[in-house]
């Protein structure tokens, strides 16, 4: 029963704080409140509808939304999403695109799993689609994964990983976004050591900690100044008696939610006070740009807690991956081993969640692989969401990555 009472209440109040909302709206769109002579009424219903909708998304997995790709004939065709993997802890995913002739570049895009669903990644992929053959780790919420299916640490994620990348075969081209790089450049040295043959073509790692002390940020301070157990205490968190995973011990979203919203609260606040006053003077809109992003930043995933801890104690504390001391299942991963995939970095000159230096620290680690299989870019201008999602992305990196892709392939054989 430990720390089960606490995550019930935790959803308690975010259940009641999504009822309150909803009877605000409700009590304030009475059509006798149009008779006070008040803009009161109107804000009180603004801010039901602001906030009933806010701490539903909290609890709903975001849909991916995209429903079809302009091809070369100027028509549009449907996408559907394949399972290809079912795995206890997350699935191998294709954007299949109907009717259409299947594209030379094969990507498999490493989504996080740092709080937030894989459709994080949702305009990453509609922007690769029209180019690409796109396959997606589509992590799953540690809530919905009974007791009986085990652990899962930073080991069984690069293992996931090394197993994903087996079964799409070496026509392949990786690109590993934000908290998944260090264990990608793992998962792609241990298949250079072990499995030569399935190795991917090419390796793209956007905004991650590699080296978390090569450019320290307030992540990072905090992960310094932390004992583990301090966390275990404190961020630890057994599911409730509501979900399928109930009494696996996970780093709840919620918490993880409230983190992410402290680093920089005032920004909320002007952007929900913003959204309030849109509403109550009828500006507001269900797809209007707040509540596109906000209902894809609110949509957040309980981590388990082994994965958490792990990856706190391991890739920044200890800094294995920076130190190439990573071990996996007993056996050292060593990143001399990559010697024939190339690899690029891309990394956002005003990261302040992966500063800049972090990510490119995979590069000096890479001592067995010729300069001329090395390249990286520093997007002036753009933060943490910009490289990989913003007008940074689809201007600049995307159009880079492409070539780097294309650069990488040739017509047979490894390049």
């Amino acid at each position: 029963m430990r720390h089960m009472a606490s995550y019930d209440l935790m959803e308690t109040m975010r259940t009641t704080s999504q009822w309150l909302g909803a009877t605000a709206q409700a009590f304030g769109s009475y059509p006798v409140m149009g008779m006070m002579p008040s803009p009161w009424p109107q804000l009180v219903a603004a801010w039901g509808e602001v906030t009933e909708r806010s701490f539903a998304r909290m609890a709903a997995r975001p849909d991916w939304g995209i429903a079809s790709v302009v091809g070369e004939d100027g028509r549009d065709h449907e996408v559907h999403v394949e399972r290809l993997l079912r795995r206890p802890f997350a699935d191998l995913i294709r954007f299949r695109v109907q009717g259409r002739a299947e594209r030379r570049r094969r990507v498999l895009l490493v989504a996080p799993m740092s709080g937030h669903y894989a459709t994080l990644l949702r305009s990453t992929v509609s922007s690769l689609l029209p180019d690409c053959e796109v396959h997606v780790t589509d992590w799953h919420n540690a809530r919905d994964i009974p007791v009986s299916e085990g652990r899962f640490d930073v080991e069984d994620y690069t293992l996931y990983l090394v197993d994903f990348i087996r079964h799409l075969g070496p026509d392949l081209h990786v690109i590993a976004v934000c908290q998944p790089a260090p264990l990608t450049l793992a998962a792609t040295a241990w298949l250079a050591a072990q499995e030569p043959a399935a190795q991917p073509r090419s390796l793209t790692l956007i905004g991650g900690p590699v080296d978390p002390d090569a450019a320290p940020t307030e992540v990072t301070d905090f992960g310094a100044r932390v004992t583990m157990g301090m966390l275990e205490k404190t961020m630890i968190q057994r599911v409730g008696f509501k979900y399928r995973g109930v009494g696996r011990l996970v780093y709840p979203g919620l918490l993880q939610l409230a983190s992410f919203m402290t680093m920089n609260a005032e920004r909320h606040i002007r952007a929900f006070g913003g959204q309030i006053l849109r509403a109550a003077r009828g500006e507001a809109a269900d797809h209007d740009r707040h509540n596109r992003f906000y209902d894809e930043y609110l949509a957040v995933m309980d981590m388990p807690a082994e994965f958490y801890l792990s990856t706190v104690e391991r890739i920044f504390k200890k800094r294995e991956i920076a130190r190439n001391a990573f071990t996996l299942r007993g056996r050292k991963v060593d990143f001399a081993a990559i010697s024939d995939v190339a690899v690029k970095v891309v990394e956002g000159a005003e990261d302040d969640i992966s500063a800049p230096g972090q990510c490119r620290a995979a590069l000096d680690l890479l001592v067995g692989l010729p300069e001329a299989k090395k390249a990286s870019h520093l997007e002036p201008g753009a933060g943490h969401y910009g490289i990989f999602a913003g007008r940074s992305w689809r201007d600049n990196i995307r159009p880079l990555v492409l070539e780097f892709i294309d650069t990488t392939s040739g017509p047979a054989g490894r390049s």
